[in-house]
């Protein structure tokens, strides 16, 4: 038996890795494409370790992402996330990976996808395939190389390394594939979910990013400050934030059925927030009450996320930039823009731009930072007999 060599970059974008294609080098059947994916990552794992791949056994880490030159006027490179189920035959390809996303500038000008000045600044203007929206990147740039290394630091990655700043622009992301999607699918800013074996939950539905379902944290009996260990070993909050997570799903018209949601593990995401406390993060540093406007924690992948996900921070600052919603009651966005959260691995500042227009509040624009870096460059290796 012999193995296909298909070229390859592992990359850190903010708190996630996942592995960087150029779209060509894969199998253009979308089946074919996905089998090789799943291999590379070594899913589905029953062991749920992907030691046979490269993923990292958690959903910061079974992560795809194909690039190509963008057949788009007004965009450098078209951009396609996938999020690879751990021990379920999945790539969900419904959402984006605000994380990865901070990787996709510097991969595509270190591939040659784009073009950049020597020195200086590029911005690589990004088509995200998945929900049908543009994100621009801004690259820093010296002799020629991206700049990876600096001391911009970033809670939940041990390491500095250079910024990379992101604007997501127009988030209102429709997740099934049509521009210019609603912000609110139900036409309202707080909603009340009939939960089977939850009863009423109170939440907010938004598309922002990602779609995400935002509820109180005291509608799961937490308080907001919870880390991992305190969440993920508990099979019946598991069970419980996932029901809530499909009730929202079926309100916002992405599945008729908590069984279709089941195979929709992605999107939408369910985060639960709660008015600043202190608490101490994952790595032992305290987060004062009065360092925050507000505390929230996201499920990913049906596991509590160790930090925040990217898209979640662009749904937090739209929703707090929109009054009526559940994160403006606690957290509506400051004078300067902006509304900086606690989350398990410590804390995040994001802005939002947003106006009224004839009655109807719209976000125009998310702005926030991450950093990227290559891992590894070369080629991954799965069995040739997947494309038989």
């Amino acid at each position: 038996m012999t193995q296909l060599r298909i070229p390859a970059v592992y990359m850190r974008g903010g708190t996630s890795k996942g592995v960087f294609f150029i779209a060509s080098d894969l199998p253009s059947d979308p089946q074919q494409r996905d089998a090789v994916l799943l291999r590379v990552i070594g899913s589905p794992d029953r062991y749920g370790k992907q030691i046979d791949g490269m993923g990292g056994a958690s959903s910061s880490t079974s992560k795809v992402v194909l690039l190509s030159k963008s057949s788009r006027p007004d965009c450098d490179v078209d951009y396609r996330f996938g999020q690879v189920a751990i021990d379920q035959p999945v790539v969900d390809w419904s959402g984006n990976c605000g994380n990865l996303s901070a990787a996709v500038g510097p991969f595509a000008i270190s591939s040659g996808l784009v073009h950049a000045p020597a020195d200086g600044t590029s911005t690589v203007r990004i088509w995200q395939a998945n929900i049908q929206k543009v994100i621009v990147s801004h690259v820093p740039m010296r002799g020629g190389e991206v700049v990876e290394l600096g001391d911009f630091e970033l809670d939940g990655v041990t390491f500095p390394a250079a910024e990379v700043k992101l604007e997501f622009l127009d988030p209102a992301a429709d997740d099934d594939g049509g521009e210019g999607g609603s912000m609110f699918p139900s036409g309202r800013k707080i909603d009340t979910l009939q939960v089977p074996g939850v009863g009423e939950v109170e939440a907010t539905l938004i598309n922002a990013g990602n779609s995400t379902v935002f509820i109180a944290a005291s509608a799961l009996g937490l308080k907001g400050t919870e880390l991992q260990g305190d969440v993920n070993g508990s099979k019946e909050m598991l069970t419980r934030a996932e029901a809530i997570r499909a009730a929202g799903a079926i309100a916002m018209g992405l599945v008729a059925t908590p069984e279709e949601a089941a195979k929709r593990p992605h999107t939408p995401k369910l985060a639960f927030i709660a008015a600043p406390a202190a608490y101490v993060a994952s790595d032992g540093k305290k987060v004062e009450a009065s360092s925050v406007e507000l505390l929230a924690r996201i499920f990913s992948m049906g596991v509590l996320h160790h930090a925040m996900t990217g898209t979640g921070a662009v749904a937090i600052a739209a929703a707090a930039a929109i009054p009526g919603t559940l994160v403006h009651q606690i957290a509506p966005i400051g004078a300067d823009g902006q509304v900086r959260f606690g989350h398990p691995s410590g804390s995040l500042a994001v802005g939002a731009e947003a106006a009224e227009i004839d009655g109807e509040w719209a976000v125009q624009k998310v702005i926030m930072s991450r950093s990227a870096r290559r891992l590894m460059e070369g080629a991954v290796l799965v069995p040739a007999n997947l494309l038989r």
